[in-house]
């Protein structure tokens, strides 16, 4: 190898080393590789990295032995007057010879050479290719660790986030819900566990199962809700039982209202739908007492139940309104019709028919008796439109 040639390989060798140490270094130093030594590691994760410890326990021992090959070329072959041409032959040998002496794995004693030092010596560039190897195996589990924690934890940390936002406001809320704290608090503490001790069990195929972190943080959030629901209970327990009690005398007279459309419309209208049941008035006093025992929970559902019943008994009470007014709304109208039938069967000259005469005194006698009873009156008012088409047509068959 001529002068110029080798000291170009030795600094080209050299700054490789140079490299090759910079990312063993970050590699070693790294968060993920520290924590993962400190940590207590369970399942997949602690085979996993017990077997990349050892890995990258020999990369070390590759990179020294590599290195200390790598500075004795750098010392042949670089600086001034470097290299002197005595010293080619070595150069050369270290360059491109099995200068780096490496220790081989563990072999078993039934395939051991008895004179098996369990050293072997490789080129720079087959010393190269072993860290790289050994590299990308560490590397690959410290990235798949990191990637696992960083996702899950990030839920993890929004839903620890939520839930300590969410305890002062639950600080008197009721058994039921420190409960519900505890069991959140229990399941976000136990996942976090889980995934610390074993990341990878969450690793497959280059995906992170986030299902369990999920589940925690869906649990929080139902939680949070319930607290802030309970809260704004709590703040406003005076004004929603004021309000209910509001709603109340409201709905009395509206029904008020409606019960006296009602008995006129039955004075008219016979048959109509039954009155609304009277609106209770609320339980003031178990309201209260709910609120100054602070039993939020309960006061929650006694209100939402009285608001509940509230809103049916409205619905009936409209109903009521609307079937009063429906019908003499129907017996106006089948009035209008029949006075509209009689001028048609004027107009055809037929009106002094005696059929006709009594089948129109049958209609009008029931469209105006009072109570009205509307399924007849309609049916006579039909048989009075039928009759008047029957007539026209006789008298037109007679012409």
């Amino acid at each position: 190898m001529a002068e110029s040639a080798a000291g170009q390989a030795a600094a080209a060798m050299l700054a490789e080393r140079d490299a090759i140490q910079a990312n063993l270094l970050e590699l070693d130093g790294g968060f993920t590789r520290r924590l993962l030594d400190g940590a207590a590691l369970t399942g997949q994760t602690r085979e996993r990295w017990d077997a990349v410890s050892a890995t990258l326990a020999g990369l070390w021992e590759t990179y020294l032995a590599y290195s200390g090959v790598v500075d004795r070329v750098a010392e042949l072959g670089t600086g001034p007057h470097r290299p002197a041409k005595k010293d080619l032959p070595e150069l050369d040998s270290l360059l491109t010879g099995p200068s780096v002496r490496m220790a081989r794995g563990t072999v078993p004693l039934a395939r051991r050479n008895l004179s098996d030092t369990g050293i072997h010596a490789v080129t720079l560039t087959g010393a190269v290719a072993a860290m790289r190897r050994s590299f990308s195996e560490v590397a690959e589990v410290t990235s798949a660790v990191e990637t696992v924690w960083a996702q899950v934890g990030e839920r993890l940390d929004a839903a620890a986030a939520e839930l300590a936002a969410g305890l002062p406001r639950a600080a008197g809320l009721g058994e039921e819900l420190e409960t519900a704290l505890h069991d959140a608090q229990a399941s976000l503490q136990a996942t976090r566990a889980a995934v610390n001790a074993d990341p990878l069990r969450l690793w497959s195929g280059g995906r992170v199962d986030t299902a369990a972190a999920d589940l925690v943080r869906e649990q929080v959030a139902g939680l949070s809700a319930r607290i802030a629901d309970l809260d704004r209970v709590r703040s406003q327990a005076r004004r929603r039982i004021d309000g209910l009690t509001a709603a109340v005398t409201a709905a009395r007279a509206a029904r008020a209202d409606a019960v006296t459309a009602w008995q006129r419309a039955a004075q008219r209208i016979a048959a109509l739908p039954p009155l609304p049941p009277d609106i209770a008035e609320p339980p003031l006093d178990s309201l209260a007492a709910l609120a100054a025992a602070g039993r939020w929970p309960a006061l929650a559902t006694e209100l939402d139940r009285c608001d509940g019943a509230l809103a049916a008994d409205v619905r009936q009470t409209e109903e009521c309104g609307r079937s009063a007014a429906a019908g003499l709304a129907n017996r106006d109208e089948l009035r209008g019709l029949l006075g509209a039938y009689k001028a048609k069967a004027a107009r055809l000259g037929v009106a002094e028919d005696p059929d006709l005469v009594t089948s129109y005194g049958q209609a009008r006698d029931l469209l105006w008796t009072a109570p009205c009873d509307l399924s007849a009156a309609a049916a006579a008012v039909a048989g009075y439109q039928r009759a008047i088409n029957a007539t026209t047509t006789r008298e037109g068959g007679r012409r």
